[in-house]
């Protein structure tokens, strides 16, 4: 994530309160800065009242390349602030001074919008394995498999894509909702559970420093 904030302090404070979240994050102090530096992040979060450029001109100018998540802030608590940010293509507003556990829900819940996770309901076959969407059912040559949500989740996800190598921070968005950079742990522990039930680690192949793909048994 990259915070846009010309008080270092301030910044420092923010890019901390981010990583121990478990997020990747990083800051600049001006809205040139951010026009260079956004391409290479999950989201922004954009201080309004910037020394150089105007912040609803930065916000536009980030909007107007792409679909990025935009969190403005100002230390202004006035309406006309919140509705212009809205209307210069920020996903959401809020004041300088929230709370971090504030700041962190709202990050959450504009990247739940904007990355949204359909539900699985397409079934799919790869003899002898059967995943139902529907009723979230896998069977293997016949037998029910249990599995955890996220593991479900995970293992439809890779099989409705046969053909393609799926990105660790892909899965993380898609699976887990997130763009947490700390993901080996998270990812790795669910694959070899999977693997395990499956019977077979031929089932999910790792492709190194990709992620992964769907195999065969």
């Amino acid at each position: 994530m990259l915070v846009v904030e010309d008080d270092t302090a301030a910044a420092e404070t923010r890019v901390r309160d981010l990583r121990r979240q478990g997020y990747s994050a990083s800051s600049v102090d001006s809205g040139a800065e951010a026009l260079r530096a956004h391409q290479h992040s999950d989201l922004v979060l954009l201080d309004l009242d910037l020394p150089d450029i105007d912040g609803l001109e930065v916000c536009r100018l980030i909007r107007e390349a792409g679909d990025k998540p935009i969190i403005s802030f100002t230390a202004r608590d006035a309406e006309l602030d919140r509705i212009l940010a809205l209307q210069a293509g920020a996903d959401d507003c809020v004041v300088t001074s929230c709370s971090s556990r504030e700041m962190t829900a709202r990050i959450k819940a504009v990247l739940r919008r904007t990355n949204p996770q359909p539900e699985p309901t397409r079934s799919i076959v790869l003899d002898p394995l059967r995943i139902d969407g529907r009723t979230r059912e896998v069977r293997l040559r016949g037998e029910p498999v249990s599995l955890t949500a996220k593991e479900f989740e995970l293992l439809h996800i890779l099989a409705a894509n046969p053909e393609a190598v799926l990105s660790r921070k892909k899965l993380m968005a898609q699976v887990w909702e997130t763009s947490w950079s700390d993901s080996s742990r998270t990812i790795d522990t669910h694959v070899s559970s999977l693997r395990a039930k499956l019977g077979a680690s031929t089932w999910i192949i790792t492709i190194r420093g990709v992620g992964y793909r769907i195999g065969h048994g």
